[in-house]
């Protein structure tokens, strides 16, 4: 199943204990980029070797998530739990070539070693008291573990893309467990068994895995398979520099989808920045991330999550969106009342300032109003006794309009303001709270158009001062 082709072929390994995590979203992002920069493939699989955490349901929210995002893989979803028979076969290889072996030492025995260890103030590491001794020694039936035989001299060099070379003396490595005694393997065999298997070139993910690279080469080495290649990413951070956490936005990609209203290519954008750039580029499409992606332009420092500068970011995608898509989307927050003929219509006006789809919909929930409206406290405050009489004047005047144009209305209401005696605003003001019921909205021209001739008319007759009407 490996390659030797030469082909640059990358993985997203993710547990499904959980949402896809920003994290993870963007470690997902980085490993598709780089395989189709390369003309390469770029393969998942689901580590979901932990049955009493990974969930079905995590397995969907994480292949929703990156399908949202628009990564799709080559080849079939690898899962780690269907192949324990493989994992098991490479530590009998390893066993019975003399790079592994038995461990009888009780769990007793264990906890007595690491009492010891904490009281010389000594790092916690198994001490390889079965490294070399004789499996006869243990009593017959006894259970064990198997330990890969790590090496305990010299140095380990890691020439990492991302963190540059990184040394670790080999003594520092302990002989760490393949196998549990119930004869089940465990995360770190089964890693770098599937990497193998899978023909993974290029292992790019957070630098909280580059002490497992250190325990995982020894098994390369002695399965004389390929090593890959190692790209450890700097974590991401809060805003204020600490751990990223849920305070921070470390939300799953759902929640962006479907509670911040953020657009799959504005979080796309953002997590190509987060830790990545080229010059001071800020939006940068699908197509050229493609184009312009490598491992040169990855930091070596943490980078920090900003909720504001995402949102950001999502006004600029949704300024660019095509209409009828965003009324699609707002048409879902918006309920079961809402047209999206009208809205699609409306979106020129509503996205000039949105930053996120809420706002869209908020913008757009006057469309959608029954009368007799519900004001705003400030659009009450708005409408006093003088501006209702205004309002039964202007509904006289548009009421006379025959072109019911943005234009034409313009045009009528600029009149009437020079008539009364007031500026524009002292009649756009007790318009829009009667229009919308606040006292934010798109232009009022637009608004009247939106609403059309009769449903207008009759919104701003509800507030007019009743001896002024018609």
């Amino acid at each position: 199943m490996a390659s030797d082709s030469g082909q640059v072929v990358t993985r997203f390994a993710p547990s499904p204990t959980g949402f896809l995590h920003i994290g993870g979203a963007r470690t997902a992002l980085f490993n598709w980029l780089y395989a189709r920069h390369h003309g390469g493939r770029a393969l998942l699989r689901i580590e979901d070797t932990d049955r009493k955490r990974s969930t079905p349901e995590a397995i969907e929210a994480i292949l929703d998530g990156l399908a949202w995002l628009g990564l799709e893989w080559d080849d079939d979803v690898v899962f780690q739990s269907e192949r324990g028979a493989r994992h098991v076969e490479v530590a009998e290889q390893l066993l019975a070539a003399g790079h592994a072996y038995k461990c009888y030492a009780t769990t007793e025995e264990l906890e007595e070693m690491r009492a010891a260890q904490r009281a010389a103030k000594q790092p916690l590491r198994y001490d390889g008291r079965w490294r070399d001794r004789d499996p006869a020694d243990a009593p017959l039936g006894a259970p064990f573990v198997v330990r890969l035989k790590t090496p305990n001299e010299g140095e380990t060099v890691i020439e990492d893309r991302v963190q540059g070379r990184v040394t670790v003396r080999n003594e520092e490595l302990d002989d760490y467990v393949l196998l549990r005694a119930d004869g089940t393997p465990t995360y770190m065999l089964a890693v770098v068994v599937d990497d193998h298997d899978m023909g993974v070139t290029h292992v790019i993910r957070g630098d909280d895995h580059l002490n497992n690279a250190f325990r995982q080469l020894p098994i390369y080495r002695a399965m004389n398979w390929p090593e890959p290649v190692y790209a450890h990413i700097p974590l991401i951070h809060g805003s204020d520099g600490a751990k990223l956490s849920k305070r921070h936005g470390a939300l799953g990609a759902e929640t962006y989808r479907d509670e911040f209203g953020i657009l799959p290519e504005a979080l796309f954008n953002y997590l190509l920045r987060l830790g990545w750039g080229h010059g001071d580029r800020e939006e940068i499409t699908r197509e050229e991330a493609i184009s312009l992606f490598d491992l040169d332009g990855v930091g070596k420092s943490p980078s920090r999550f900003d909720l504001k500068k995402l949102q950001n970011l999502n006004g600029h995608y949704i300024r660019e969106a095509d209409d009828a898509r965003l009324a699609g989307l707002v048409a879902e927050r918006v309920g079961p009342e809402a047209d999206k003929a009208l809205l699609e219509r409306a979106m020129p006006v509503l996205k000039t300032r949105a930053r996120d789809l809420d706002e869209l919909a908020e913008g757009a929930a006057f469309l959608f109003k029954r009368r007799p409206l519900t004001l705003t406290e400030k659009a009450e405050a708005l409408l006093t006794e003088g501006a209702r009489e205004v309002l039964a004047q202007i509904a006289s005047g548009l009421r006379a309009e025959k072109n019911w144009t943005i234009e034409a209305l313009e045009a009528t209401t600029k009149a009437l303001a020079e008539e009364l005696g007031l500026g524009l605003g002292k009649l756009a003001q007790p318009m829009r709270a009667a229009l919308t019921g606040t006292t934010t909205s798109p232009g009022i021209f637009d608004v009247l158009v939106l609403l059309g001739r009769e449903e207008a008319l009759a919104r701003i007759d509800a507030q007019a001062a009743p001896a002024k009407q018609g």
